[in-house]
């Protein structure tokens, strides 16, 4: 019945037979069968007869039948499966539907996969299967369209008083000076707030596409699958219904699936479920469901449903992943932009007022000298006109004085940092970490793939006390060879695939079971298949960090004997066993001077930075009836020793040594044992042979385990290398680190490093080796799994800091000059010299293309030979406020000279002085942009030329400074310049460089 259900839904479509016979009683359904079956074979039989006619050469005669082999094999046979109800089955957990399929076996029948090889794989099943079942992809969310965006920024509440404003004077003008004339100084404040919001709104747009990219890219998991006998990793989304994907510990489950094989297989639902408890996947239990996480054991599945067809597509796709996240340092900046605002809105109240005072006492003249206000005498709309221009001009000096450039430097920068670091080798997942990463001053490091290459070999075998050279294989004896094939060929979960006898085996798993699979098939010439094959699995004890090994209980097919094989850290290995084979293959038994002749080989492996594993052994007679389904763990047979070589990766002792230079402590803590850990540390520059090391400054995790908190707490900072460590280690290191005060970045790449990476400061997976469930854990992935990357991340996390400390000091000098030179006009005179369109025009060069020319800055060696920021040190250091003040000071008392004495010493009217006050203003920013580049260094056009960003946006700026004061005189209320007045307000400008070299030689105590 569960064929028919599934196969024989629509009458109208072809359908094959399966080898078996399923009895169904009505006449009618076996009628169809037999009709389907005549048709099917006709066509085949046609099929084959075209074929043969179409071949070029003659007919070969042969015999007078043919064979077909009907084994399940049929074009549309897929289209036939009732897919709502095979995913509803795993979904609902429900064994009564799966029965009514046949089990699990008979599903991967209907599915057309081979539970040992997989599905054919080949481009046109794929596109089949994805037609059928749907891609392994989740419907997102609509993202914000740019009109959100735009929407947005209009809700800002100064913006609209500045629309509304602009809106009055643009209908007063029109009705004093008509359509022609009128409409000038209404509509340049309308089109200049709409170019400050169109800039603004592309900013954010853009920024919020690419966080959807770095989205979609965390998201793109690799995932293993077997298809046509071979493991191979693909992208989670091109997993098909049919796959049978290959689980080990961390692995994310990516499709709802039926368990078909494995061993102490257990998932965390809790994303799914809300329960914490882990559940155990077997026969009894097999329902896989999507987003579900591996937490011991391995095994396969056979993939049922994929993207939509299961809860966890459901749920994704309704979950909007924009990133909203308020970083640290932005929040730190939102409350100092809210302070500047206030102090900005105490200064627009306090020119509104006198404006308006000097204004209705009489104490304001138009151009020609005449009051601007004689009571009733002056018309209603000239006093409204007056009214709505001294308004927007007091609400533009709050546009200008609330410095909203501050946030949007920070997403720029991150976003530009995070663009950069991804070419380096480093997604963020978290956008707080690149700031974090630049006040780190602690880097707790694995060994494995980060400082190594990850490229295991095996260079050394001893069998017995006697070292076995690559030549001398071939001398071993029989049953220590096949004993040796056993060990490495069942107790793996690595593969091996042979295309066919000729070819070169693929060999799949971890660096170390690919390393020692490699040594079996080449030197011990092993063939796996032939070893699995005649022996059957009973019980499999999963390698976890603990333990440091892994066991397997088989048992010979046909034979009574069950054996016991171990593998893991040898000195581990070496404490269970009482016996050892030699040479000759002779079993002897393993004295304390024997065991410690074995000690002094492991240590001397050790020392020339091997990594040493054992293989024992032992055999345990079956006990009538009773099956035997615990390891033991004594009394076993030392069977060999092999070490395995992980060279250092190039370019690691260089970035140690940079990191040092920075002030930036590098902890080495590995699983490998002291002697090992201690000869790579010394390689990578972690320790310095030339210092007199401290006892304390390599230890085992169990020693730093047993420690008293108060001696933890003294000795923490004297560790480099923790060798034997456990995850629980790695994380009782982080939460000293933490309380003495440190900034803690972790690596880490099990699911057991997940709590480390949590606690840290800023926690780096990796994104090779690393489990999805550390990925997930971690704020940082760090996708080549290389030291060298984490440097990288810190160099940009430094940048970061700097950059925006560079455009805070930057925008904090426009402020000051904006609104001292606008207070002090208003309250003199009554008027302000910047009007509320030139106001905004230095309002777009200081926030949008002031934080792209300063945001944009790319990380230098300076930032490495400084010592890292502080969590409490303050933003605005006393440098930048020294920086600040002199500009700021100068821009001021030039600007009120200006104002007071420009007619004078130009000889020149009110329009043209104040054009040259605008003019001399925007270039003191545009010549002011380079002094922030650098804060403390005199050569402020160091590395200038690599930036070409910040050169197209200073002459972006120059150009349409150029324009506005030469071509928009209506719009921007300017006046035309001649050549002697841009000279004078260049030659002002430029000052500021002078000044700012100057200022530099102030010595400043402690720098804070």
């Amino acid at each position: 019945m569960a064929m028919s259900t599934l196969r024989f839904r629509k009458p109208d479509e072809i359908a094959i037979c399966d080898e078996e016979d399923w009895s169904i009683s009505k006449t009618h359904k076996r009628r169809w069968r037999l009709a389907f079956t005549v048709i099917y074979i006709t066509r085949v039989l046609a099929s084959l007869n075209k074929k043969a006619f179409d071949k070029d050469g003659p007919l070969l005669r042969t015999l007078s039948y043919v064979a077909i082999d009907m084994h399940c094999k049929s074009i549309s046979s897929l289209l036939t499966v009732d897919t709502k109800k095979l995913s509803d089955t795993v979904r609902d957990k429900n064994f009564e539907s799966l029965s009514q399929f046949g089990g699990v076996k008979e599903v991967a029948l209907i599915l057309e996969t081979n539970v040992k090889s997989g599905i054919h794989g080949d481009e046109a099943d794929l596109i089949h299967r994805q037609n059928v079942f749907g891609a392994n992809k989740y419907q997102k969310p609509p993202a914000k369209k740019f009109l959100r965006f735009v929407y947005e920024a209009l809700k800002d509440t100064t913006v609209l008083i500045l629309l509304a404003c602009a809106v009055l004077s643009l209908a007063f003008g029109i009705k004093q000076h008509g359509w022609k004339d009128g409409w000038y100084d209404g509509g340049s404040i309308i089109v200049a707030v709409f170019s400050v919001i169109a800039v603004s709104a592309v900013s954010d747009f853009k920024q919020s596409r690419q966080f959807q990219k770095l989205s979609t890219k965390s998201s793109d998991v690799k995932v293993e699958v077997v298809r046509d006998g071979r493991r191979q990793p693909i992208s989670i989304f091109d997993v098909v219904v049919g796959d049978i994907v290959c689980l080990k510990i961390g692995d994310q489950i990516p499709a709802d699936g039926l368990f078909l094989e494995g061993h102490s297989l257990k998932l965390d639902e809790s994303s799914m479920t809300g329960e914490s408890d882990h559940i155990q996947i077997d026969e009894g239990n097999p329902f896989m469901l999507s987003g579900t996480k591996v937490t011991d054991g391995f095994g396969f599945m056979l993939v049922t449903s994929v993207g939509m067809n299961t809860l966890w597509g459901q749920m994704m796709s309704s979950i909007n992943r924009d990133s909203n996240e308020e970083t640290p340092l932005q929040a730190r900046l939102n409350k100092l932009a809210s302070y500047i605002g206030k102090v900005g809105l105490v200064v627009a109240a306090l020119v509104l007022v006198v404006m308006l005072i000097r204004y209705f006492t009489g104490n304001t003249r138009d151009d020609k000298g005449n009051k601007e206000f004689n009571g009733s005498k002056t018309k209603f709309d000239d006093v409204m006109n007056t009214v709505v221009s001294i308004v927007s001009a007091a609400v533009t000096i709050i546009v200008v004085a609330i410095p909203e450039g501050l946030p949007l430097a920070v997403t720029l920068t991150l976003a530009y940092s995070m663009k950069c670091m991804m070419a380096d080798h480093a997604m963020v997942r978290k956008l707080s970490s690149c700031e974090t990463m630049g006040s780190a001053t602690t880097i707790c490091t694995d060994k494995t793939g980060t400082l190594t290459l990850n490229e295991m070999k095996v260079t050394k075998f001893w069998l017995g006390k006697e070292a076995v050279e690559d030549d001398n294989y071939s001398n071993l004896t029989g049953n220590i060879l096949k004993l040796l094939q056993q060990a490495v060929g069942l107790n793996t979960t690595g593969t091996v695939y042979k295309l066919n006898s000729t070819s070169v085996p693929e060999i799949s798993g971890s660096p170390t079971e690919k390393a020692i699979l490699s040594w079996a098939v080449f030197n011990l010439g092993m063939s796996i298949e032939e070893v699995k094959e005649d022996y059957h699995i009973i019980h499999v004890e999963a390698f976890n960090s603990a333990k440091k090994r892994s066991g397997v209980l088989v048992k010979r097919n046909n034979e009574k004997t069950i054996h016991i094989h171990w593998k893991g850290a040898a000195e581990m290995i070496l404490a269970t066993c009482s016996t050892y084979y030699d040479r000759a293959g002779v079993l002897n038994v393993m004295d304390e001077e024997e065991r410690l002749q074995f000690g002094a080989i492991i240590k001397n492996m050790a020392q020339n930075s091997l990594r040493c594993i054992a293989f024992a052994h032992k055999e345990v007679a079956e006990e009538s009836g009773q099956v035997l389904e615990k390891l033991e763990e004594n009394g076993l047979t030392l069977l060999g020793l092999v070490g395995l070589k992980d060279p250092c990766r190039p370019g690691v002792s260089t970035a140690v040594e940079s990191c040092r230079a920075a002030g930036v402590n590098i902890k080495m803590i590995t699983g490998d044992n002291v002697h090992t850990a201690k000869a790579i540390a010394f390689e990578c520059k972690i320790l310095n042979p030339d210092e007199d090391l401290d006892d304390d400054a390599v230890i085992e995790g169990v020693q730093f385990r047993n420690y008293s908190p108060e001696e933890r707490m003294e000795k923490v900072d004297k560790i480099h290398v923790m060798a034997r460590s456990s995850p629980f280690d790695k994380l009782l290191m982080v939460q000293c680190l933490k309380q003495k005060g440190h900034v803690v970045a972790v690596t880490g790449d099990g699911t057991n490093d997940a709590p480390a990476l949590k606690e840290a400061d800023i926690g780096l997976s990796m994104g090779i080796q690393g489990t999805e469930v550390a990925k997930e854990s971690s704020d940082i992935v760090i996708l080549d799994d290389n030291f060298t990357s984490v440097v990288t991340v810190l160099r940009w996390g430094r940048a970061v800091y700097t950059n925006i400390q560079k455009f805070l000091q930057f925008q904090l000098t426009v402020n000051a000059a904006a609104l001292v030179i606008n207070l002090v006009a208003a309250v003199s005179s009554g008027k302000v010299p910047l009007t509320a369109v030139q106001l905004l025009w230095v309002n777009l060069i200081m926030d949008t293309l002031g934080a792209l020319a300063l945001a944009t800055e790319k990380p230098t060696n300076d930032l490495m030979s400084k010592p890292p920021v502080g969590r409490s040190e303050p933003l605005i250091t006393k440098i930048m406020w020294r920086n600040l003040m002199a500009q700021a000071m100068y821009q001021v008392t030039t600007l009120l000279v200006l104002q007071f004495k420009g007619k004078f010493i130009f000889g020149v009217n009110e329009n043209v002085k104040n054009t040259l006050i605008f003019n001399t203003f925007v270039l003191c920013q545009v010549f002011n942009e380079f002094n922030a580049r650098k804060l403390e260094k005199k050569n402020i056009f160091k590395g200038i030329l690599k930036n070409k960003l910040f050169l197209a946006i200073i002459g972006i700026t120059i150009v349409l400074q150029l324009v506005m004061v030469e071509f928009l005189k209506k719009f921007a209320n300017t006046e035309r310049l001649n050549w002697g007045q841009w000279g004078a307000c260049i030659g002002l400008a430029a000052l500021s460089w002078p000044i700012g070299g100057l200022v530099k030689c102030i010595p400043v105590s402690g720098k804070k």
